[in-house]
């Protein structure tokens, strides 16, 4: 019997390299050299080969002045044309529009990226007053969003584990769920209804519906989201928006299923 042996990576410098990355992604002033060594567990020296390598083809921007490294503008071309080119917006754009006149709320669809949510689409509402300070490109952590917990419920416990260890659950209002215990029983009952709620646990008076989108394999391809103010979160509406959103579901879900 042949020994099935795991693929290893060709090299190890783009593994490093994407951990720095990741690092100055969360990192909002960005940092200096012997901040960013540490945190990615390297050595400076090492560190700062990498860094010159990527300063020099423009992923990272390096502060003459501060020392700090930051993220640099050659990475912009590469988000928007996957923005531009990915299939799921393509198939949900016309079906969240629709969903959209019927709410007219703000409507997010977001992705996975590693451990966090990225929204990959916002609409807009019409005709209300009161908009959210999300922006397509930007991350949000899982534990704290609908979209997000919409992913986690679907983290096996080795998964959810892990995730524990490493994402540190901090609270962004009062509401914050921040005791994974809590989190762990609103996930199984997410993984059983497919709704998931981020109830001021985000941003203060904002109420949040999320579902996910799945693919014909029955895996979880993105979310989206429909978000009102607190006030609007009656228990009327939101069985209307529930109702609507799995029109919309139904229907992505179909469309994703001829690709």
């Amino acid at each position: 019997m042949v020994k099935m042996t795991e693929k290893k990576p060709y090299g190890t410098v783009l593994i490093k390299a994407s951990k720095i990355l990741d690092y100055l992604a969360t990192a909002e002033q960005g940092d200096i050299l012997k901040n960013i060594a540490e945190e990615v567990e390297m050595t400076p020296s090492t560190t700062l080969k990498i860094l010159d390598t990527l300063l020099l083809i423009g992923y990272v921007s390096r502060n003459e002045t501060s020392k700090t490294y930051t993220l640099g503008p050659a990475l912009a071309k590469y988000s928007n044309k996957f923005f531009e080119q990915s299939l799921l917006k393509d198939t949900a754009s016309n079906i969240l529009e629709d969903l959209q006149t019927k709410v007219d709320e703000t409507i997010h669809l977001g992705v996975l990226n590693g451990s966090e949510l990225v929204y990959l689409d916002k609409l807009e509402p019409k005709k209300q007053s009161i908009f959210m300070s999300s922006k397509v490109g930007m991350s949000r952590p899982l534990y704290s969003t609908g979209m997000g917990k919409v992913f986690l419920s679907n983290y096996t416990e080795d998964d959810l584990s892990r995730y524990f260890s490493e994402v540190r659950l901090e609270s962004y209002t009062e509401k914050t769920i921040t005791n994974k215990f809590v989190l762990k029983k609103e996930l199984e009952i997410i993984k059983e209804t497919e709704v998931a709620y981020d109830d001021e646990e985000m941003e203060k008076d904002c109420f949040c519906i999320a579902m996910p989108i799945n693919n014909h394999k029955g895996e979880i391809e993105g979310a989206f989201s429909v978000s009102m103010p607190k006030f609007r979160g009656t228990d009327e509406n939101i069985d209307y928006v529930i109702d609507e959103m799995k029109k919309a579901k139904e229907e992505i879900e179909k469309n994703l299923q001829q690709y």
